[in-house]
């Protein structure tokens, strides 16, 4: 179950989550929470808890995902062109049809992580 502050405090938007963020020193948890279609662009969700979130069909382009844990995570369709995914667990997560053109996976765990059609064109796979 997702924290129901952080989830409220997302729904206001980016610019405030991201401002939320700089005031708090903490991993918000949104493990659970369904942001299918969401437009998260530019979201700073650094070590961020979104195990089993459902993001299908969000746009997280250029946000920061860097060490969150998406395990079990439904992020078909998701839009991470340009994202930072550097120490992201991606265990179980379901990523067909995924848009990760130019992200940065560099050290992300990808075990059992489905990639049917997802898109890695230019995608930074460093030790992943």
């Amino acid at each position: 179950m997702p924290e129901e502050e952080h989830l409220k405090i997302l729904k206001q938007g980016v610019e405030q989550w991201n401002k939320w963020r700089l005031e708090n020193a903490i991993r918000p948890d949104l493990s659970g929470a369904n942001l299918s279609g969401a437009n998260l662009i530019g979201t700073d969700l650094i070590d961020a808890y979104l195990s089993f979130a459902d993001l299908s069909g969000a746009n997280l382009s250029s946000a920061n995902l860097s060490g969150a844990n998406l395990i079990g995570a439904n992020l078909s369709g998701v839009y991470l062109s340009g994202a930072y995914l550097s120490g992201v667990n991606l265990i179980g997560a379901y990523l067909s049809g995924a848009n990760l053109i130019g992200a940065n996976l560099s050290f992300a765990n990808l075990g059992g992580a489905y990639l049917s059609g997802a898109d890695l064109s230019g995608a930074n796979l460093i030790r992943a």
